[in-house]
This record gives structure tokens, sequence and C-alpha cells, in this order.
């Protein structure tokens, strides 16, 4: 599986084979999405604290697929008051933070706490 850090702080897991959705995955394969899922969102909540997470699947390039036949999933953080993927809004405040930043602090973490590597 690959596994990277994505525009506003969520991990995008994508199997390494492409697979368009999971009933064309294998036991083994849906084990391994299933355990980056609980590391992604252990190492995303030791590093920047959210109040919560969001997880989604996408299959199909109409869901956001961008290569054919290629599934993926989104881990992304949230926090009470944030819209919609962190837009700005109102009360709402957005404290920016380079993707390279964000992903050597991942590692550290992902290190020191025994996850998989990022």
């Amino acid at each position: 599986m690959n596994r990277f850090p994505y525009n506003n702080g969520h991990i995008l897991i994508a199997p390494q084979r492409h697979i368009p959705d999971l009933e064309n995955a294998s036991d083994e394969e849906l084990l391994e999405m299933t355990k980056l899922i609980r590391e992604a969102q252990k190492a995303l909540s030791l590093t920047i604290k959210p109040h919560g997470f969001n997880i989604g699947l996408n299959f199909g390039r109409c869901s956001g697929a961008g290569l054919p036949d290629h599934m993926h999933i989104h881990v992304v953080p949230r926090w009470n008051g944030d819209t919609n993927f962190v837009r700005v809004c109102s009360d709402t405040y957005l404290i920016s933070q380079s993707i390279e930043e964000l992903l050597e602090i991942l590692k550290k973490t992902s290190a020191s706490n025994n996850l998989p590597s990022l």
C-alpha cells in the first residue's frame, strides 16, 4: 500500500495493485488497508491532535478517483467548527503548514510510536 499526506493534513491510502472497488480486493488487501487507516488515524492524532476524523473511500472517476479502476481512501482530520475540508469562514481559523513539514513530523511520530513508516 502507498500512503502519503495530502493537501489539508489528511493521509491518502492507495493499494499498489489496481483495484477498482472493495469487491475486487483480496482479504489480505482489505486487512492491510484497514490497518493502515487505523495507523494513519493514530499518527495524525498524536501529531496534530484533531477532534475527529472522516474516512472516505473513492471508487471510480466520478467519485474523485484520479486513476481509472484504482480505489483510494482518505483519512481526514477534522476540528470542531471546521467546515467541509477546513474552508475558512466566520470564526473558523486555519493554521497553515507545509505538506513537507507535516510529512517530517508524521515520520518522526510514526517512528517513535512503532507505526508503519510513512
